[in-house]
């Protein structure tokens, strides 16, 4: 067995909570859990609808800003971004296409455009998405092939700062959150890649691909 996200072999258990078992990577630092534990498809579905992303919701878009905001200091008008993993309201897109930018959607569950997969992208939005994914390897890897040369991808996620806390984290009580990642692993990721990576604020990254 090996990281999910970078695909080490220096992997242990790092927990069993609530009969779910967590891995920790030695490397990069990321805790995940184990594949006999994902929710499926259907309870994923589910506790998305519950949500409430509202597109004009003022609240939902200063939150967004966080990522948005140095994002746009990375781009310019009329490049072609992605929001990939938008949800069912995604407020976003709409707030990047407001200020002059080319916006195309993804979700697997609410906008599953496949034909994404055969653009490539100046800039690449995921707010609240990389903590879902099952196989992020895989996912960036997916991410890297989208992105132009010298493209930006802006990450949104809450960074795991300390071991002791994790087990009454709200983050991880959220049955859909399934890979947990600090600063360290965004380090790890751009060398994979070959990417170099900025942490421009708390729980805020942004990568360019080289």
């Amino acid at each position: 067995m090996k990281c999910i996200v970078c695909e080490s072999a220096a992997i242990e258990i790092f927990d069993v909570i609530d009969q779910k078992k967590y891995w920790k990577c030695s490397i990069c630092l990321a805790k995940f859990m184990d594949k006999t534990c994902l929710p499926t498809s259907i309870e994923e579905k589910a506790h998305y609808l519950t949500h409430q992303n509202i597109i004009n919701d003022q609240r939902y878009r200063n939150f967004l800003s966080k990522l948005a905001t140095p994002l746009r200091t990375k781009i310019s008008k009329g490049d072609k971004g992605l929001d990939y993993g938008c949800g069912h309201g995604p407020a976003l897109a709409d707030m990047l296409k407001s200020n002059g930018f080319d916006m195309d959607l993804y979700d697997p569950f609410f906008f599953p455009n496949k034909s994404i997969f055969s653009k490539t992208y100046d800039f690449i939005s995921c707010t609240e998405t990389v903590e879902h994914f099952f196989y992020p390897s895989r996912e960036f890897c997916k991410l890297d092939s989208l992105l132009k040369k010298h493209g930006w991808l802006g990450v949104m996620t809450c960074f795991m700062t300390s071991d002791q806390f994790f087990k009454n984290w709200y983050y991880r009580r959220d049955p859909t959150h399934v890979v947990f990642y600090c600063e360290q692993t965004f380090e790890v990721i751009s060398k994979k890649l070959d990417w170099t990576y900025e942490i421009v604020s708390k729980d805020i990254v942004l990568l360019q691909k080289n």
